[in-house]
């Protein structure tokens, strides 16, 4: 885990999974010592040519096929089989410099798998392209614009898995089209920034804008992935670390330390519009919680937002602070005896790929999926059979 030409600054030993989107300020804050000054500066430490990118992205473990493919996503089907009169399910992982296996990583760490073992049955996800020159202006608008193409072609109401960045996507979606989401489930997403201390939050106080800016200029109007790993060895974690991610010994590792790696490396490219109005928007001024976020031309009310909804949270998780999750309870309109909260015993990125989160949490919440009348839970009970446990 060491930066390219130094050794590991404190910061990066708590990093489990990341926050892609501030890795260069928080390069910035470490070399300054939050002195602004040298940290506007960074963007300009990167050198011009990048390294060439892995030419092939990582492969899916679940069989899956396109079935729409849009400016910002391709929706990929995962179904066993469709169901009539079943609301389909939606993944929405993050779009934030790595892909979409995130939700399918390996045989034991797929969520997708867990899913579908479970019992949900018809289930897609939105997996979001890197961008290209002509795509460099996309904004959250046009995200969620295809998006709700993605829900329409699935019949115009899901039950909406938001992970990570794509957790707040899925917030807002709901916020602006309430009647077509069924239930939501929200994991490791940052909703309110203020309501808890996280090192993603802490980068962006202390960043200002044109920082970021000048990593979107560096990129011709995007982020480039490429550059985001220049400044790291080929594999950012090392073997302990991938272990305690995948939540697995020593004995099993190698293999799957290599898949991980895998993903790992091949980097997706982000709209320099919308990487700036996240960071802005999201991280910076809080407007999702402050009801201030306009979305396809509509101010949200969190309040209209009155479904079913699930909260998974990291008891490690360095990068979304439990608050910055379970503040979604008191803003949306859904009434508390129909909210479960549950923590599992994992970091940021265990909570997607880790083995023991893979079998014991998201089979809580494939059962919560097919509940006809779930009920509100502890944020420590896993499947309601004793209160206080965490997974």
């Amino acid at each position: 885990m060491t930066p390219t030409g130094g050794s590991s600054p404190p910061w990066v030993k708590i990093m489990d999974g990341s926050t892609p989107f501030l890795w260069p300020a928080l390069f910035a804050m470490e070399a300054g010592r939050t002195t602004l000054a040298i940290a506007q500066q960074f963007a300009n430490l990167l050198a011009p040519e990048p390294p060439d990118p892995a030419t092939e992205p990582p492969q899916w473990t679940t069989p899956n096929k396109v079935v729409l493919e849009l400016p910002s996503l391709r929706l990929r089907d995962f179904s066993t089989k469709s169901r009539p009169g079943r609301t389909p399910t939606l993944i929405c992982p993050p779009f934030a410099l790595h892909g979409g296996t995130i939700a399918d990583l390996a045989p034991g760490h797929s969520l997708v798998q867990a899913l579908r073992s479970s019992g949900i049955q018809t289930l897609s996800l939105t997996e979001w392209c890197s961008a290209t020159p002509e795509t460099r202006f996309q904004s959250i608008d046009s995200l969620l614009a295809d998006l709700n193409v993605a829900v329409d072609e699935l019949g115009g109401r899901v039950n909406l898995i938001g992970l990570c960045q794509g957790g707040w996507m899925a917030l807002v979606y709901a916020a602006r089209f309430p009647a077509k989401v069924a239930r939501l489930v929200i994991a490791g997403a940052p909703i309110d920034i203020d309501a808890g201390e996280s090192v993603a939050a802490t980068s962006a106080r202390l960043m200002p804008l044109s920082v970021f800016g000048d990593i979107v200029d560096l990129g011709d109007g995007r982020v480039l992935g490429r550059h985001a790993l220049r400044y790291w060895n080929a594999t950012l974690f090392d073997s302990a670390t991938i272990r305690q991610i995948l939540q697995v010994p020593a004995a099993d590792a190698r293999q799957l330390e290599a898949r991980f790696n895998e993903w790992y490396a091949w980097t997706l490219d982000l709209p320099g519009s919308y990487y700036l109005e996240v960071v802005k928007w999201l991280f910076m001024e809080n407007r999702l919680a402050k009801a201030s976020f306009v979305a396809l031309g509509r101010r949200l009310d969190l309040s209209r937002v009155t479904t079913p909804v699930f909260l998974l949270a990291g008891l490690h998780d360095e990068v979304v602070a439990q608050e910055q999750l379970f503040a979604t309870e008191r803003l949306i309109g859904t009434q508390r005896n129909r909210i479960t909260k549950l923590v599992a015993d994992s970091g940021h990125l265990g909570l997607f790929m880790g083995h023991r989160t893979i079998t014991e949490a998201w089979p809580a919440v494939a059962h919560w999926l097919a509940d006809p009348l779930p009920r509100s839970r502890s944020p420590h009970v896993a499947t309601g059979r004793r209160k206080g446990k965490r997974l």
